[in-house]
Parts: structure tokens; C-alpha cells; sequence
């Protein structure tokens, strides 16, 4: 059992040094401009969050209106 886990794990490691991380790998860059990238993903991903929150809100409202309109109708 032991074995199995240090394979997995070893083979974890392996995996992680293939992948290609978001942030600069030069030690020479400092403070945010190491994160640029970093930094410019997660504000698209928060700028495209909002619009799809948006858009369900909006969407959400207009069948709200729609099927009070066709409740107030039937009485």
C-alpha cells in the first residue's frame, strides 16, 4: 500500500513540473509583474463572471414579469 501511494505521488510530482504554471519562472522579476499573467486571468475570469450573473439576473426577471402578467390574466 505504502508503495502504491509513493508511486502516486511521485508520479503526481512529475506531472506538476510538466505543467505550465501562470507566473513568470525568472528570478529576477519581482513583485506584480511576476503575477502578471496570473493577474490578468483571474480579472477575466471575474469581468466574465459578473456578466454571466448579469445575464441570468436579467433573464430571471423577464420570466418572473412574464408569468406574473399571465397569472394576473387567469384570475
Amino acid at each position: 500500500m505504502f508503495r502504491k501511494i509513493s508511486t502516486f505521488v511521485g508520479e503526481v510530482k512529475g506531472e506538476l513540473r510538466k505543467a505550465s504554471w501562470p507566473w513568470d519562472p525568472d528570478p529576477k522579476v519581482k513583485g506584480f509583474k511576476k503575477y502578471k499573467e496570473l493577474i490578468d486571468s483571474t480579472v477575466v475570469i471575474i469581468i466574465a463572471m459578473i456578466l454571466l450573473a448579469a445575464y441570468v439576473g436579467l433573464w430571471d426577471l423577464i420570466h418572473r414579469e412574464v408569468v406574473d402578467l399571465l397569472t394576473r390574466l387567469g384570475r
